[in-house]
């Protein structure tokens, strides 16, 4: 003993091992990476629980010895999903820890990251490694050498080993053999293949979850069809004490996609449909970051290896289907979406072209279509927009004539739909009574058998086989309903309503139970693409409709404006009226000939007197509109017509009313029944009522100051009597 130095430890690693090291916990590490190893590998196990007798022969008491086996059955490859392994980093980061145990350094990890996290925490903490080769210490370089050579050569042979396996599976799959777990509708065959499921029902229902889809066209709509027939899928469980058994569950549309996707069903083994993509993966989570490969990165495809429940043009194009409906905007056919307009996604800008979005109804608002691409990337305003109405019942009318010769097939073709779907709904009925049937039987024989004397037992038999006939009575009962709404086949006065629905196609669209879906649906079975652009300002909107199979048409339509200035034929309506007017036409008569000569008012519609004179003002014309008899019955200097005031002001005329009627504006009214009013306000008394009706705004009716209701020129006793002359006036 030197100064204070311990005494050393007798033995080959006395030189390693110091008191200090004794103070601390000993921890023996022990893992198998699999849970068949830790079932059948129980030598090895063994092997591994010794090292605790080793560390007490190395001066350790058994209590101070630590044994973490938290990772049997763990695989080694990366400390994520390893509670023992991240405890035995926690004990030494915590300075709790002397010397770490394992059989092999294999066994504290098969990752180089993994391996050199652990040491350089032993080198901190000066804990040293121990395995049936000998003690190290990481601070020693030489030792720390060895260590470093002992984990590389560790994941070498992880390769080596996983590499050797992986070809393996790589050669069974390419002669079609290799099957984990088997689609629904699928069992594994007794010379390890894949053979159709030996229930019928289950084939059955598979079927029917393909038929609807080649119909629908949608995953939801599949759903909620077999919701509404109450039919669900036969899965059989591949793992647990009920491998193999039946499990009937509701339908899921991850279920659904996945049934939809799977080249099996279409007779095809495909190896390599998933891969795994680390910059994906989750921490912690081993089976994250799965993506799905291309065809052109799947190992091997082969046909026909499998029995089909579909052909393979039949699959292939419920994938193009699956992938339209989930296209984005980006594309050239995008989804087809939701809301009141017809052509969402087909619509293209005549400008740019580029896609024109719909923006569907608000309160205040119609849909239109937008070409807002420009805006969105570059914040410039919108290259152009257009009502969608007008275009919608363009297309509509053109697709409705395109199908009008083929309507007494369509007739025959539901028919004969609706008679197939019908079918298999009946024969997926008797299925179910006959599978009631057998369970209730089945329920029988277990309660015959038993021992009636055994009332424990006989008790429980006795309310299943009641629970099992009470479900068949329920489900006899329910059929009965079902083939009293829905007949195995058509009668005459269906086909004939269907006849007659097919020959009537335009109410048929229109009715209110054809969903928006449908109309889209159809649309986009003969529409490719419909090109729109305005011409200049004008209300005129130029449609060119491509037509699938390579056809095209082009069309116009008048869409309305805010303003006269924007029509098309605005000069030559600007000189009409101001030719008719000049030959002393009235507005009645005006609108008469304009109507007659197919004028049109901005928004499309036809004119009328009120029109005319509205435009008279536009045009400065001398008019006189209904009841004024001359000069002296229209407005002066500071007078208006009742409903041009509330327009200056921005309100309602029922306002101005009001407040001519509590005589708080100046007003005279024309002779007549129904006379027209005309008020007077000038600059000033239209900074009055401006105030007066933020007023009013802001205190919800309170009572007014006198000087925002006194009008010009008027002392309170005045505005009393204006008010009773006018009462008088309106009461004669």
């Amino acid at each position: 003993m030197i100064g204070g130095d311990p005494p050393a430890i007798p033995g080959p690693f006395s030189h390693k091992i110091r008191p200090g090291h004794q103070d601390r916990l000993a921890v023996v590490y022990v893992r198998q990476s699999s849970p068949h190893q830790v079932a059948e590998n129980r030598e090895s196990a063994d092997l591994q629980y010794q090292l605790r007798r080793r560390a007490m022969e190395l001066g350790w008491s058994g209590s101070r010895v630590l044994v973490i086996d938290d990772d049997q059955g763990c695989s080694g490859l990366s400390i994520d999903n390893r509670p023992g392994s991240q405890r035995l980093l926690a004990e030494v980061s915590l300075g709790h820890v002397g010397i770490v145990f394992g059989r092999e350094m294999s066994r504290l990890a098969r990752s180089n990251r993994d391996w050199h996290q652990l040491l350089e925490l032993c080198a901190l903490f000066g804990v040293l490694p121990a395995d049936a080769d000998g003690v190290y210490d990481p601070r020693d370089v030489n030792d720390r050498l060895l260590l470093g050579l002992k984990g590389t050569l560790s994941e070498a042979e992880t390769h080596v080993l996983r590499t050797r396996l992986h070809q393996g599976k790589l050669n069974k799959a390419r002669r079609g053999e290799l099957f984990t777990c088997v689609p629904i509708g699928y069992v594994r065959s007794a010379d390890g293949g894949i053979a159709l499921d030996p229930d019928e029902q289950v084939r059955s229902v598979v079927a029917m979850v393909f038929a609807p889809f080649a119909e629908l066209g949608s995953i939801p709509e599949v759903q909620a069809h077999l919701a509404a027939h109450e039919i669900r899928i036969g899965i059989r469980a591949y793992r647990g004490p009920q491998r193999g058994q039946l499990v009937w569950r509701p339908s899921r549309r991850s279920t659904l996609y996945a049934m939809l996707r799977h080249p099996a069903y279409a007779g095809a083994y495909v190896y390599g449909r998933h891969a795994c993509d680390p910059p994906l993966r989750a921490a912690g989570r081993s089976k994250s970051g799965r993506r799905t490969t291309s065809p052109e990165e799947r190992v091997c495809l082969l046909k026909g290896r499998i029995p089909a429940y579909i052909t393979w043009e039949q699959f292939e194009a419920n994938g193009r289907q699956l992938r339209e409906n989930d296209r984005g905007r980006g594309a050239s056919r995008v989804s087809s979406g939701r809301g009141p307009t017809l052509l969402n996604g087909l619509v293209r800008c005549g400008r740019c072209g580029r896609p024109m979005s719909a923006r569907n109804a608000r309160p205040t608002v119609n849909p239109r279509y937008v070409c807002d691409a420009r805006k969105l990337e570059y914040g410039g305003p919108l290259r152009q927009s257009t009502a969608a109405a007008a275009i919608d019942r363009l297309i509509e009318g053109l697709v409705l004539r395109a199908v009008e010769p083929a309507a007494l097939e369509l007739s025959l073709r539901a028919a004969e739909r609706v008679e197939q779907d019908r079918e298999r709904l009946h024969r997926h009925w008797r299925q179910r009574l006959e599978r009631a049937e057998y369970e209730a039987s089945r329920a029988r024989r277990q309660y015959d058998a038993v021992d009636p004397e055994n009332r424990l037992v006989a008790r429980e038999l006795e309310r299943q086989w009641e629970q099992k006939l009470a479900a068949r009575q329920r489900l006899e009962e329910d059929y009965a309903r079902f083939r009293h709404e829905q007949p195995r086949h058509l009668t005459a006065a269906d086909r004939e309503r269907i006849r007659a629905l097919a020959a009537d196609g335009p109410a048929l669209w229109r009715a209110s139970t054809t969903p928006m879906a449908d109309r889209r649906a159809i649309v986009r079975q003969l529409v490719e693409q419909v090109v729109v652009a305005r011409r200049g300002e004008t209300e005129v909107i130029e449609v060119v409709v491509r037509w699938l199979g390579g056809s095209e048409s082009r069309h116009e339509v008048h869409q309305g404006l805010r303003r006269y200035d924007g029509l098309g034929d605005y000069p030559r309506l600007k000189g009409r009226v101001t030719e008719l007017r000049g030959a002393g036409r009235t507005g009645e008569q005006i609108a008469e000939t304009l109507k007659q000569e197919g004028y049109r008012t901005p928004r499309g519609g036809t004119f009328t007197g009120h029109r005319v004179r509205r435009l008279f003002m536009k045009l400065g014309l001398t008019g006189m509109p209904a009841g004024v008899r001359g000069p002296g019955d229209l407005p002066g200097s500071g007078e208006w017509w009742l409903p041009e005031l509330a327009a200056e002001l921005g309100v309602r005329p029922i306002v101005v009313h009001r407040w001519r009627w509590s005589g708080w504006l100046h007003g005279r009214q024309l002779p007549g029944v129904n006379g027209r009013w005309i008020v007077w306000a000038d600059r000033s008394e239209l900074r009055r009522l401006r105030r007066l009706r933020v007023h009013e705004l802001r205190t919800r009716g309170r009572k007014a100051p006198s000087e925002l209701t006194t009008p010009k020129g008027l002392r309170a006793a005045e505005s009393r009597s204006a008010r009773s002359r006018t009462r008088t006036r309106s009461a004669t």
